[in-house]
């Protein structure tokens, strides 16, 4: 027999939770005595069932193969392919079926059943097929019989496999193995889950052709298709002829059959429902109370479905943690967190344990509700409460943090959160990641990134555009293709907005040639250049003052087959206008509107502020309403180019003034810089009334202290109405440091 120790294995799908087994290997050494007594091979083997670590499962079967009169009998065989199995060790499992044969040991079907549970842990349905069908007699000197394909044909529905399981079931056909009920049902459940749940119902035709009594999971597979279909009415049909057949319902039934009435809101024909089946001698078990509140909870009957639990209670059955859990949700999800956390603690007082789901729903509602202290305090609590946070608790917390500004106690969590041994996975870096670069720490994003690749935590293409970004946007160029290549290398895959970011990097970097080499590579990849793309180098032609290729890059764009857009547009328009082509901006402008485009203020403020600036206040007033009429409502930077052009552009004062009430009456504050030109102009034409108004009305808007207003309203009474405007000014700026817009 072989003795098991390191050796390379099959490694498993990435989990960040996953057990892992350390290299396996066998090395063969020859049994000099006869086999240890049935009363040891017993003793290991209750030991082996026993232990849940592999590796250490592992570790007492070299020990017993030290011994010099040990020879393992199958049944060790077989746990110990089991445990294999569910750590994905293939290569390994075949070596102990081949050494079973050598030692005389017939192969039973229970091996066959761990290698298929292993190939769908690990999603090689091909090769579970393949072993089924080509493999088991070579490898393991049996033939597959019904309830071999039927746990096939379950691993194919389980991993959606639609073709494949068609395949199987024609094959069983010509090998000549029977299908059974479990067979169809497998099938039916297939079907079902696919949509085709009509299409499955005939198949109960062909189960009567072949002999084949349908069963409760037959009649019950059907309804819960039709349940997922939204048809109550047609699962009851499934039932009514289930009843026909002579197939008794079990609770199981009553249980869809309630679920699917919650489903669609009809609480109250779910109750009817109970109410009928109690009559007809049906007793309520532990899953009919959760669906039943779960159903409620659903439809926000939070108070009824806590009546149900004190039925509940009444009839012996106590909640459970997850009756518990889904009231729990529905008070968080409304808001109500004290009810909530009164739950938690009816929980504990009537025995039940609260889990990590009960925890994790009321911090994330916590931090949701801004109260991240008392979401801090009761993930301390969970550990005391004999609880271990999960990554999903960490996360949440490190989420809030992030999002109320505190990375550096987020990042204390981080590290808190792998000595405690929970380990971080991708949204926990990305999360962090994300957040230092937003706040420009790309040192420390860095740090974690190569964190991530030294731990093995997947990095997604995710994870790389947001360090790109962030190293863009602090014009790191150098260092953001770095980062773009290192993807290349680890086998990250980039998309559009990949290439997308790093060529805005560098049209502001002004590295024009390198952003359409960066788009030549983008096509070469696959990947097609979109608006944003093109946006990025008409902006940096714009900036540059060389309209005939901006011009040039629009043409490109339309013989491309690409709608220009708004935003390519207010590029354009923008650029016009600082190299002083206010004209050709209007036409663009107005060519936008034939297009049946309306114009947002991005494009029309720049040919407003260019008009303001030649004193073209006729033609910028008039663009101004247009743009009132037919294209978005006008923005604050709107607003305030029209007022400042307004109050310096030497016009009717009279027009400046209603022009401010208008702005105010739309809910924007004129910048206070304006208004004192239009004040100082308002009191130098002795329109002393205007200008107390206008202070007013402003005062009404604003948010000043009571003693502010008093101070400059005595100002005014005494007419000093030079110092009420300084003194308005400074009150403003104190109490209003955002007013303006600058």
């Amino acid at each position: 027999m072989p003795r098991v120790c390191a050796a390379p294995r099959a490694p498993p799908p990435p989990c960040p939770c996953h057990v892992g087994v350390g290299p396996l290997r066998p090395r063969w050494r020859a049994s000099r005595h006869g086999p240890l007594r049935a009363a040891g091979q017993e003793q290991l083997l209750t030991a082996l069932r026993e232990q849940p670590d592999p590796d250490a499962a592992l570790r007492m079967l070299n020990a017993a193969l030290a011994r010099d009169d040990f020879a393992p009998g199958p049944e060790v065989y077989e746990e110990i392919i089991r445990k294999l199995g569910a750590v994905g060790a293939l290569d390994l499992m075949k070596v102990l079926v081949a050494e079973m044969r050598r030692e005389g040991h017939q192969v039973k079907l229970g091996v066959v059943h761990s290698f298929l549970d292993s190939y769908e842990g690990q999603q090689l349905f091909d090769d579970a097929v393949d072993l089924i069908l080509n493999q088991l007699q070579p490898l393991f000197g049996i033939q597959a019989d019904t309830v071999v394909y039927n746990h096939l044909l379950n691993v194919l529905v389980e991993g959606s496999k639609m073709k494949l399981l068609e395949s199987v079931y024609s094959e069983m056909g010509a090998r000549g193995i029977k299908p059974d009920v479990v067979t169809f049902n497998t099938l039916m459940k297939a079907l079902c889950r696919a949509h085709q749940v009509r299409t499955a119902v005939l198949m109960l035709e062909e189960m009567s052709s072949r002999g084949v009594a349908p069963d409760e999971t037959t009649f019950t597979t059907l309804m819960q298709g039709f349940v997922e279909e939204g048809s109550i009415e047609a699962a009851l049909r499934v039932k009514a002829r289930m009843l026909e057949m002579g197939c008794s319902a079990t609770k199981v039934t009553v249980n869809v059959l309630i679920n699917g009435y919650c489903k669609l809101g009809r609480v109250e024909d779910a109750l009817g429902y109970i109410q009928q089946e109690i009559a007809d001698g049906f007793e309520p078990d532990q899953i009919t109370y959760n669906t039943f509140v779960n159903g409620l909870c659903q439809n926000d009957h939070v108070s009824h479905a806590l009546k149900v639990m004190d039925v509940m209670v009444q009839e012996g059955h106590d909640p459970d943690v997850f009756t518990y859990n889904i009231v729990v949700n529905c008070l968080c999800k409304n808001g109500q967190l004290e009810e909530a956390k009164g739950i938690l603690n009816q929980m504990v007082d009537r025995g039940c344990l609260p889990d990590i789901t009960t925890f994790n729903t009321l911090i994330a509602a916590l931090c949701t509700g801004n109260r991240l202290e008392e979401a801090l305090d009761l993930a301390r609590q969970v550990t005391v409460k004999g609880v271990s946070p999960d990554v999903y608790t960490f996360n949440i917390l490190i989420n809030a943090l992030c999002k109320v500004g505190d990375p550096h106690l987020a990042l204390r969590l981080f590290e808190e959160m792998k000595s405690s041994g929970c380990t971080p996975d991708e949204v926990t870096y990305n999360t962090l990641i994300d957040n230092l670069c937003s706040l420009g720490k790309l040192g420390k994003a860095l740090d974690l990134l190569k964190d991530m690749e030294s731990t093995g935590c997947p990095r997604s293409t995710i994870t790389y555009n947001t360090i790109i970004d962030g190293l863009c946007k602090k014009m790191r160029i150098e260092e953001a293709e770095e980062v773009f290549d290192q993807m290349d290398l680890q086998g990250i895959s980039r998309n559009a907005i990949t290439f997308n970011t790093l060529i805005d990097g560098l049209c502001k970097d002004k590295k024009i040639d390198d952003a359409f080499e960066l788009i030549n590579q983008m096509i070469s990849e696959g990947l097609q250049p979109n608006n944003i793309t093109y946006n990025s180098i008409l902006t940096h032609y714009c900036k540059q003052g060389d309209i005939k290729k901006a011009a040039d890059i629009l043409e490109t764009m339309t013989a491309n087959g690409f709608e220009v857009d708004v935003v390519t547009y207010g590029t354009l328009i923008n650029g016009l206008c600082k190299a002083g082509r206010t004209q050709v901006a209007l036409k663009v402008l107005r060519g936008m509107r034939i297009k049946g485009m309306r114009p947002t203020p991005k494009a029309y403020n720049p040919v407003l502020q260019s008009l303001f600036r030649r004193n073209n206040i006729r033609d910028a007033l008039s663009l101004f309403r247009e743009m009132a009429e037919v294209g978005e409502p006008p923005d604050a930077l709107t607003y305030k180019i029209v007022f400042r052009g307004l109050c310096r552009g030497g016009g009717p004062i009279k027009e400046a003034f209603d022009f401010m009430l208008e702005m105010v009456d739309k809910g924007f504050i004129p910048e206070f810089s304006s208004f004192r030109m239009l004040a100082e102009g308002l009191l130098n034409l002795g329109m002393d009334d205007y200008f107390i108004r206008a202070i007013e009305i402003i005062m009404e808007k604003v948010d000043l202290r009571e003693s502010d207003v008093s101070a400059i309203r005595g100002y005014l009474k005494i007419r000093k109405f030079y110092d009420a405007l300084a003194t308005f000014g400074r009150f403003l700026e104190i109490n209003n440091p955002q007013w303006s817009y600058r």
